[in-house]
């Protein structure tokens, strides 16, 4: 480019020398030589050039001058491409760090107390009823590192303690901490729930039979003790430096003292514990002992599984009915969490489906699925689609098939529910609610329960509030049109299982008269001036 503006620059100047000059003493002459052969320039001449050579040596001094201003941005703009780069980069860093960070946090505190410093800078401490704390100890530790390489002592540790890890994590446990040899870890933080007792002793029975298997593998492997206890405590994070989550109270002591109580091999269960697990797992009473500065204590040993709830019914392996016994624990810490939510937090426009109707539902739902004889797998799929049948109404009719997808995974998932559990529930809580279509027996109790008002005085109450409630999102319009096409489909409709039947105090066929009857009474009544 710059070759090029030179080479018109250079032009116009050869043009410019070979045109004739004035003669000396010119009238028009401003400028004029005296004497010798010294050339005399006209500024009028310079002046009267011709038009085209002027506009040629402007247009070549705006180029020179935007070439020189592109070249300038074009250094800027190469300059701020690198200096984003670094910024680009330095940024991944930061986050790459953080993430680290946040990680590292959320392996030392549990995450909704990790979550809570990050935001406030501070976690509270908070008081919790129904904790269950496990206590486990290598008997006769003290002996066995005096003897063993500490390198290999360390390295065995590391290892063992890295299984337990993985089990209390699997079974929803919090690991509180390690000292030395012993291992400490509690249910029911920091999430509350009335499955911890089972969760924990279930863990503890996957650790034996885990040193069970050490043992076979290395026959003079260390023998281990577990105790465990169910009761209040307090959690909390101390320390300003080295953050540590912890527990207190009385609790946490008499878990101690199971531990040190017990023997090897076992794991003994204070008489708390033993009450809210005996319904799954068969335990040996070992009497009144005593305990240091809490007198005598009921205890326990835990032998296994109970055989209804064992593979093969020998008590060692858990089998598809236990999980099904739990789940139903899990369910009713659901239904506590979401009925309050629905209490509270239902919009106005579900004056149908509203908190009372899922009570009545869920009520509803355990007695027709008792008279009809269902399977327990099935009685959970049927009750816990009962408890969000309303709940899934809670962001509007038109997105409430993808809202049960999303309740799918971010509820029954995360509260183990199986896949194919879930696929289940969802299949039930997407039949239509009027009118119904089942086509398993769990759909036809949930079609049934949720239908009951049908059989009941006062139809058309709960009708005007199923009309308000589609009519405020958008899917229904006409009222009479309304009543009359629910009139006109009561005419055929019939429960589907005998137990609704029994219980229907109006039948349908009359139910459509009544409506009838008074939706033209209404329209007569309406259209009067």
């Amino acid at each position: 480019m710059i070759s090029i503006l030179f080479a018109v620059v250079y032009k116009a100047n050869t043009l410019f020398l070979s045109l004739p000059l004035p003669e000396p003493g010119d009238a028009g002459s401003a400028l004029s030589t005296q004497t010798g052969p010294a050339l005399s320039v006209s500024v009028t001449s310079l002046i009267s050039l011709p038009p085209w050579l002027t506009i040629l040596a402007g247009i070549t001094l705006i180029l020179l001058v935007l070439y020189i201003l592109a070249r300038k941005d074009l250094r800027f703009a190469r300059l701020r491409f690198k200096l984003e780069g670094i910024i680009h980069e330095r940024t991944e860093e930061l986050l790459s760090q953080k993430e680290k960070v946040d990680e590292l946090l959320s392996n030392m505190l549990p995450k909704e107390t990790a979550s809570q410093l990050k935001l406030t800078g501070k976690a509270s401490s908070r008081k919790y009823n129904m904790v269950t704390i496990l206590f486990s100890d290598i008997e006769g530790f003290t002996r066995i590192a005096e003897q063993m390489n500490p390198e290999i002592l360390v390295d065995e540790l590391d290892k063992f303690f890295f299984h337990f890890d993985a089990l209390v994590e699997e079974f929803n446990i919090e690991k509180i901490k390690t000292i030395g040899d012993a291992y400490m870890a509690a249910g029911g933080i920091p999430d509350a729930n009335t499955t911890n007792p089972v969760d924990v002793v279930l863990a503890a029975i996957r650790i034996m039979q885990h040193m069970k298997r050490l043992k076979e593998e290395k026959e003079n492997f260390w023998d281990l003790r577990i105790g465990i206890h169910t009761g209040p405590v307090i959690a909390g994070v101390v320390g300003q430096k080295k953050l540590s989550f912890d527990i207190w109270g009385d609790s946490v002591n008499t878990a101690s003292r199971m531990e040190s109580s017990g023997e090897t091999g076992q794991i003994n269960i204070s008489g708390s514990t033993f009450e809210y697990i005996k319904d799954f797992f068969v335990c040996e009473y070992r009497g009144k002992m005593p305990v240091k500065y809490k007198g005598n204590i009921d205890m326990y040993f835990v032998k296994g599984f109970r055989p209804e709830y064992s593979v093969d019914m020998k008590g060692e392996e858990p089998n598809r009915r236990f999980f099904t016994k739990l789940q139903f624990l899990r369910l009713r810490d659901l239904e506590e969490e979401y009925l309050a939510i629905m209490e509270d937090e239902l919009p106005a426009a579900l004056c149908f489906h509203n908190h009372k109707y899922c009570v009545d539902l869920l009520t509803r739902c355990d007695l027709l699925a008792g008279s009809e004889q269902l399977s327990e797998e099935e009685r959970l799929a049927v009750r816990t689609a009962a408890l969000f049948d309303c709940y899934s109404y809670i962001r509007g009719y038109s997105e409430r098939d993808g809202y049960i997808d999303q309740l799918s995974r971010e509820v029954f998932i995360r509260n183990k529910y199986t896949e194919k559990q879930a696929r289940d529930i969802c299949d039930l809580l997407k039949a239509p609610l009027f009118p119904p279509t089942a086509g398993s027996m769990p759909g036809m109790v949930l079609s049934d329960a949720r239908l009951a008002f049908i059989g009941k005085p006062g139809l058309k109450v709960n009708a005007e509030k199923l009309y308000e409630e589609m009519n405020s999102y958008g899917m229904v319009s006409s009222k009479e049109d309304f009543i009359k096409n629910m009139a006109r489909q009561l005419k055929s409709f019939e429960f589907y299982t005998l137990t609704a039947r029994k219980l229907s105090e109006v039948s349908p066929r009359h139910q459509s008269e009544l409506l009838t009857e008074k939706n033209g009474q209404s329209g007569k009544t309406t259209s009067q001036p």
